[in-house]
């Protein structure tokens, strides 16, 4: 009966832990979306242009729903159906602009994967070293299968973009719920 169990046990977690082949395909998604952030910037302009280029790419790449529910978390219990999307679209239009301003048309960051891990099924977080301007960079990405590999979180130096929201926004729901968190969307995006 143990010796059935533990057999069981192990074809299970092999079954269902990572696999090379997913953790493969997570960097290759990666790559391709950095890869094509990478030509726009080389060939735009910058500002509001930069932005409207990328964002295709970005809404591509990176699973928008996923962040803004997780950066205001346990307050979005609170939001109609009709106030997460309008802050889904406002946080997406925030993180794009914000995004797109951390480049400088022209200049090209020495960009170096290194070894990814897959911290559950269908999840993979991807290591990179970045040297931009001079200044040397970790930045780790965290990406889920969603039926295609989607960015979840980011994080800048060890700190994690979807915590560092939460923060600002687990405040204001509790000073003024859903309609504080948009009012503040609306200010830093910009009104639609």
């Amino acid at each position: 009966m143990k010796r059935s169990t533990i057999i069981f046990t192990a074809a299970l977690a092999f079954l269902c832990g990572p696999s090379f082949g997913s953790t493969a395909d997570a960097e290759k998604a990666l790559q391709k979306a950095v890869d094509q952030v990478l030509v726009v910037t080389q060939k735009s302009q910058g500002g509001s242009a930069m932005a409207s280029q990328l964002q295709p790419i970005l809404e591509r790449s990176v699973c928008f729903a996923s962040m803004t529910r997780r950066a205001v978390g346990p307050g979005w219990k609170q939001f109609t159906p009709a106030q997460q999307a309008e802050a889904t679209k406002l946080f997406t239009k925030l993180i794009i602009r914000t995004y797109s301003d951390k480049f400088t048309p022209g200049e090209q960051p020495q960009i170096k994967y290194l070894k990814a891990s897959a911290p559950g099924a269908g999840k993979a977080e991807i290591p990179t070293s970045i040297v931009y301007k001079g200044s040397r960079y970790t930045v780790t990405y965290r990406l889920e299968d969603r039926g295609q590999w989607l960015i979840t979180d980011i994080l800048a130096e060890g700190v994690s973009f979807v915590a560092n929201y939460r923060a600002q926004f687990d405040a204001l729901v509790k000073k003024g719920g859903p309609l504080a968190v948009l009012d503040s969307l609306k200010q830093s995006a910009g009104s639609t």
